[in-house]
C-alpha cells in the first residue's frame, strides 16, 4: 500500500499557514511539490480504478493543470483576506460531462486537524435541485 500524505505533508501545510507569503512559498516550492502535490497526484491516479467500480462516468484526473487537484493559489481579487495560498490540499473527482450538465462529484480535503471526504452537487440550478428533491421524496430508502 502506498503512503500519500505523511507528517511532512501536514508540517508543510502548518508552516504555510504560519508563513503565507510569496517569498516563503518560493523558497519552499520544491518542498510543496515533494510532500504535498506529487503525493496527492499519485493518490488521485491510484483512485481511478476504484472510482470506475462505482461508475465509469467519474474521473480521477491526475494532470498537473486542469485535473482533479485544486491549485494552491487563492483567488484574492474580491476577498478581504489577501493571503496568497490555500493552507489545505483539495481535489474533486468529477463526472466526465461535468461541463455540459450538472452532476454530483466527490471531494477530498487534507488539512492539519481537518481531513474529510464528501460527495454531492455544488450549487445546483433550480431544475436540478427540483429533480434531486423529487427523487429523495419519492425514494426515501435510496
Amino acid at each position: 500500500m502506498s503512503v500519500y500524505f505523511t507528517r511532512a505533508s501536514f508540517q508543510f501545510l502548518r508552516d504555510l499557514r504560519n508563513n503565507n507569503n510569496r517569498a516563503w512559498f518560493a523558497d519552499n516550492k520544491s518542498r510543496y511539490e515533494g510532500v504535498v502535490r506529487q503525493p496527492f497526484l499519485h493518490l488521485i491516479a491510484d483512485l481511478q480504478p476504484a472510482l470506475a467500480k462505482i461508475s465509469t462516468h467519474y474521473v480521477a484526473d491526475p494532470r498537473t493543470q486542469g485535473g482533479s487537484m485544486f491549485r494552491i493559489h487563492r483567488d484574492t481579487r474580491y476577498a478581504n483576506d489577501k493571503t496568497p495560498y490555500k493552507t489545505w490540499a483539495g481535489a474533486r473527482l468529477f463526472h466526465e460531462h461535468h461541463r455540459q450538465q450538472e452532476a454530483p462529484s466527490f471531494y477530498m480535503h487534507f488539512e492539519p486537524a481537518d481531513c474529510f471526504v464528501g460527495g454531492g452537487i455544488w450549487h445546483p440550478g433550480a431544475e436540478a435541485l427540483k429533480r434531486i428533491r423529487s427523487f429523495l421524496a419519492n425514494n426515501p430508502a435510496a
